[in-house]
């Protein structure tokens, strides 16, 4: 009997030792109200700042582009967006497509505008007849009708746009102290360079020993095609010790520096 009365005490205090602790229900709904009002007071504040995109403010210096035209790229990316949910990457992304657009930049403008900056790319030659190129070797806007037709011709197998365009800057600049001016630039396929000036010759120069050759040009085949551009047709820079000189009458003259000289041409 004794025992089992040790016995029911035993389970009678267990039972109460594992009961469920009193939870300060009043608290908990206090808090509970609380985080329900900031949520309101957030969604609230939220339709208030997503207001509607009424003006697109743009910033550039154009020449070939119009305000207009960014700004018609802009609204086309909005679809109702407000100016909290407004996608600006995509925004940015679609006026990276334009032709002559280099680099964008959106931002919110506050009260329901977005402001917008616009650098348009410099075109330094055309590319491949329906291209242009800009100081970095990047092709862009490839339509004809973006092609300024004052700009140099420069061309070549794909891939090789850094390296022409970065060949003609170095070439320019000289040739420009000469008097004339380079009108086109050419690397094939099998790696030979011919470049044309704005005299209508034409110089040859292969795919060996192209830094020597150019700067044997330089140094001395462009001072004499200056002087006399009216009556040469091409300069074939293809030769260990010289050059040859293609006169428009059609005889052939081969040079070593300033004077006759003996040479093969070797690609």
């Amino acid at each position: 009997m004794l025992n089992r009365h040790r016995q029911n005490r035993r389970r009678a205090e267990s039972a109460s030792r594992w009961q469920l602790p009193q939870l300060p229900w009043r608290r908990l709904g206090a808090i509970a109200a609380g985080v329900s009002g900031v949520a309101a007071v957030g969604v609230a504040l939220l339709m208030f700042l997503n207001q509607p995109i009424e003006r697109v403010r743009v910033a550039g210096q154009f020449q070939h582009l119009t305000a207009l035209e960014v700004e018609k790229a802009v609204r086309a990316q909005l679809h109702g967006a407000g100016l909290v949910t407004v996608p600006l990457a995509d925004v940015r992304r679609s006026l990276r497509l334009l032709p002559w657009v280099e680099a964008a930049t959106v931002q919110r403008s506050w009260p329901r505008g977005l402001a917008v900056q616009v650098t348009e790319q410099q075109a330094v030659a055309r590319w491949n007849d329906t291209d242009l190129v800009n100081a970095r070797g990047d092709v862009f806007a490839n339509s004809a009708h973006f092609v300024p037709p004052e700009l140099p011709q420069l061309a070549g197998p794909r891939g090789t746009e850094a390296e022409v365009v970065a060949r003609y800057l170095a070439l320019q600049g000289r040739i420009v102290e000469s008097g004339s001016r380079l009108a086109a630039l050419r690397l094939d396929a099998r790696g030979a360079w011919e470049l044309q000036l704005d005299n209508g010759v034409s110089v040859r120069f292969g795919r060996k020993q192209v830094e020597e050759r150019f700067a044997r040009f330089l140094a001395v085949a462009l001072r004499m095609i200056c002087q006399r551009a009216t009556d040469i047709a091409y300069v074939d820079m293809r030769y260990t010790n010289g050059f040859a000189v293609g006169w428009r009458s059609g005889a052939t003259r081969l040079a070593s520096g300033a004077h006759t000289g003996k040479g093969n041409a070797d690609g």
